[in-house]
């Protein structure tokens, strides 16, 4: 009897560590929202945000390189050089190798971190030619997308956080679907140029790499360029006031022909009645 129960038991384990298996690699795949147990980086969708990625895996594997050779050096230390085995203590003050060898590993080590880091802030702050230029503005507690008349747009649109969970469609998460999503085409370069109407906000996508902070008075610029369609959330990672966590950004990254589909109906949706002059802003140079 005991038996059987302990068959059971160690069976009803194996099941449930499986389904936890399964579980956290359906989460881990999970690309453009954050997902439970999630302990790394979202599944990033531009060439950037891999590049990133690649770097911090990188950087993983030189810290457990470097964390397991002081650990050795100290079990080393504490076998060979304690009270038991050396009652008299080495009078040594002087290791010309020693001191040479410990000032320049880390100055390599070092090195190795700066030059794909440097390359890494290269690409990100400098802007390869856009296809699509969209303007963000934060406001409390909201965003507003436009996007230029001289790239087929001329309109702009305010997006909310969906509050009420029934007007949330399948795959919409809570408190990051947005009722009105900024929509790109995929495989384009894309600039976003970012302010504020009001205080500080930041425009963040974890799954494309990228966040800038909206500042009142001051345009900054971030871009993207999404390789693969889909929906991706993000949300203001600034500490903006009260309504803070209430700001998500929703992207849509659709095909050049559903784009243009978008592009014509936006423009019929979004239509301003008040009369105002196409809107034109900046484009890349």
């Amino acid at each position: 009897m005991r038996i059987e129960t302990g068959r059971r038991s160690v069976t009803a384990l194996s099941t449930a560590a499986v389904a936890l298996v399964l579980g956290i690699s359906e989460a881990w795949a999970a690309a453009g929202r954050p997902s439970p147990w999630e302990t790394g980086m979202q599944e990033m969708v531009t060439e950037l945000g891999q590049s990133v990625s690649n770097f911090h895996t990188y950087l993983v594997w030189l810290i457990t390189v470097v964390c397991l050779f002081v650990l050795a050096l100290l079990l080393v230390i504490v076998a060979r050089f304690n009270e038991r085995k050396n009652p008299v203590p080495s009078q040594t003050t002087h290791n010309t190798l020693l001191e040479v060898a410990w000032t320049i590993v880390p100055v390599l080590i070092l090195v190795a971190i700066a030059i794909p880091s440097f390359r890494l802030l290269r690409q990100q702050l400098v802007p390869p030619q856009a296809d699509l230029v969209v303007k963000a503005t934060g406001y409390a507690w909201y965003w507003g997308y436009e996007y230029p008349a001289d790239q087929g747009g001329g309109f702009k649109f305010d997006s909310n956080m969906i509050t009420d969970a029934k007007d949330l469609k399948p795959d919409q998460p809570r408190l990051l679907g947005a009722d009105n999503a900024m929509v790109v085409p995929v495989g384009k370069i894309v600039r976003v140029q970012v302010t504020s109407a009001d205080v500080i906000h930041a425009f963040a996508m974890p799954s494309f790499y990228i966040k800038v902070d909206a500042v009142p008075g001051r345009l900054n610029e971030v871009w993207f360029k999404a390789e693969k369609e889909g929906v991706y959330y993000g949300q203001c990672s600034e500490l903006c006031g009260n309504g803070h966590p209430y700001m998500p950004i929703e992207i849509r990254v659709v095909s050049e022909q559903q784009f243009a589909a978008w592009l014509t109906e936006a423009k019929q949706k979004y239509a301003s009645t008040e009369g105002s002059a196409p809107l034109k802003f900046a484009t890349a140079q």
